[in-house]
Order: structure tokens, then sequence, then C-alpha cells
């Protein structure tokens, strides 16, 4: 594993040696014990999207590990003044021991990996939220102790949160059926990887349908950064979409319910279910520092 740039470069193994580091890592933070292994070591977050989450963990995160976290927002480096990523990229392999960016399109993330030298770590992009479904993954093996054979159904856009939870999802074996209305379908590079898995992958318009059975629902806005405008059709698209209580009647009586946040209370879930479920989500957003750290410890350890 040289880089985290989406899920589908990552093998079972590769995914399970992170969830196992997470938790050892967690472990010794919730006893006091101390891991400065990245002392010395220099992480560059480059944010081309705002950030709540994403920004506070990476930075918390680099510092328990020892190392030190440089913000560099878009606003403040030539690349948002039209200077080429793969000169970004080369110039920043001369500083840094790491780059963590979060931005729009996945080709973005892919050429700092392709004309750097040192690993990237996708923070965000339009394709896929690696991070995020690491963190996810990690708080249901917490809840659920263990992940094959559970079912999860994703219930909204097919977005880059959609995209990441299929393949998090089908390499750790585990189903996962997704609705979403039509239009709103996952990347077709997705799809095709899905079809690989038979019936374990299920994509349908119905949300009723694809929670039956589920131990696990997640769900995220509808209208994702850069799409504000789109917000009011979105609202009438997705009519029928959001997590409530007849959703979670569908499923299994101990399901759990996870959000990627920010929510959108009364679109994508109620106010009721989040609050229902509020320990779960917020367990999954403090995973975020957990397993970012298994991951900056993977890439960046020597």
């Amino acid at each position: 594993m040289k880089h985290l740039l989406k899920l589908l470069d990552l093998s079972p193994e590769e995914i399970k040696n992170l969830l196992d580091l997470a938790d050892q890592l967690k472990y010794e933070l919730k006893h006091g014990i101390a891991h400065p292994v990245l002392a010395g070591k220099t992480l560059g977050m480059v944010f081309q999207k705002s950030s709540t989450r994403t920004r506070v963990s990476f930075e918390v995160g680099m510092q328990q590990l020892g190392g030190y976290p440089l913000f560099l927002s878009s606003r403040d480096l030539q690349i948002g003044r039209g200077e080429p990523v793969q000169d970004t990229a080369r110039v920043f392999s001369r500083y840094l021991d790491g780059i963590m960016i979060r931005t729009f399109e996945q080709k973005e993330v892919e050429d700092f990996a392709t004309y750097g030298t040192i690993p990237v770590i996708n923070g965000l992009t339009d394709f896929a939220h690696p991070c995020q479904i690491l963190a996810d993954l990690m708080t249901i093996r917490e809840h659920k102790n263990k992940l094959d054979g559970l079912k999860v159904a994703f219930i909204g856009d097919g977005n880059n949160m959609m995209n990441s939870w299929i393949v998090g999802a089908l390499k750790t074996g585990m189903k996962i059926s997704v609705a979403c209305p039509e239009g709103y379908e996952p990347a077709a590079e997705v799809l095709e990887f899905a079809s690989e898995y038979g019936d374990k992958f299920e994509l349908t318009r119905s949300p009723l349908q694809a929670v039956a059975n589920a131990d696990v629902i997640a769900t995220d806005v509808w209208a994702s950064m850069g799409q504000e405008g789109e917000q009011e059709k979105r609202k009438a698209d997705f009519k029928g979409y959001c997590v409530d209580d007849e959703l979670l009647s569908a499923a299994l009586p101990d399901c759990m319910v996870l959000h990627c946040l920010p929510a959108h209370r009364g679109e994508e879930i109620t106010a009721e279910a989040f609050e229902a479920h509020a320990n779960e989500i917020f367990d999954e957003a403090e995973n975020r520092l957990h397993i970012q750290k298994a991951v900056m410890v993977t890439l960046l350890k020597d």
C-alpha cells in the first residue's frame, strides 16, 4: 500500500490491517499510551473543499503521532492560481513526507500520486471518500463484532459515499443494497466492480426493499459540496428517500444507523432517527481520527 486514493485499490487484507491498527491506536490513546511513531514527519493537508471532521481529525491525529500537520488552503497556494498539479506534487515531494488532499476531481488526487514521490491520501473527492468508509467499517465492527455476513443499506445519492460504501462493504464480506432515484446511480466503474459479487449487491429504487433485513443503514446529504444550486430539485427527486421510523421498522430490530455528517435533519434523515442513533453516528465521527492515524502510520512510518 503506497497511497490511499480509493478503496478499489486496496485488498481485503489491507483493509483489515488498517482496521486492526486503528483499533490498537484507539486503545492506546484511551489508555494514555503515547505513540509518537511519526516524530519528525510532516503531512501537507491540501483543502480545496471546506471541512470540519477531515481537517480536525488529520491535524489532531498527526500531532498525536508526533508529526507536524501543515494546513494548505487552495486560496493560499499557486495551484489555486493555475500551477499544474504535477508541478505542485513534485515541489511538495521535496518538502513533505506525505500529502492529504480534499478536492473535487479524483484525477487530481491520482495525479498527485503519479507525479509526486511521497504517499498521497484522499481526504475526499467527488468520486470517493475512503477515509470515511474505513471509519464506518471500524464502527460497525466495534458494535457488531464482525463485518462478514452483515447487510448494509445505503439510501440516497450515488455520490462518493455510495461509491465507496459499495466497494468497502463487498471487500469485507458484507452484502449491500443501495437505493437511489433514477439518474442518481453510483459510478459505472463501481457498478462494474459490484457486478462480480452476484447477489451480494443490489441496486433498487425502493428504500423499503433496500433496508429489508439490514444490519446497518447509511445515508448522506442529497446535495453534496458543489451541488448547492441543485438543492431544490434534489429535494423533489429524493422524496421518499428519508431515513425515518418507517424505514427503520423494515430493518432488523438492532439495526445501526450511520451518517458521515453534516446531517440535514428533515431531509435525508429525520431528527428522531438521528437522535435515536446519535451514539453510533458520533462513534463513527470519532473513528475518523483513529482510522486516519492508522493510514498515516501505514504510509509514513519508516
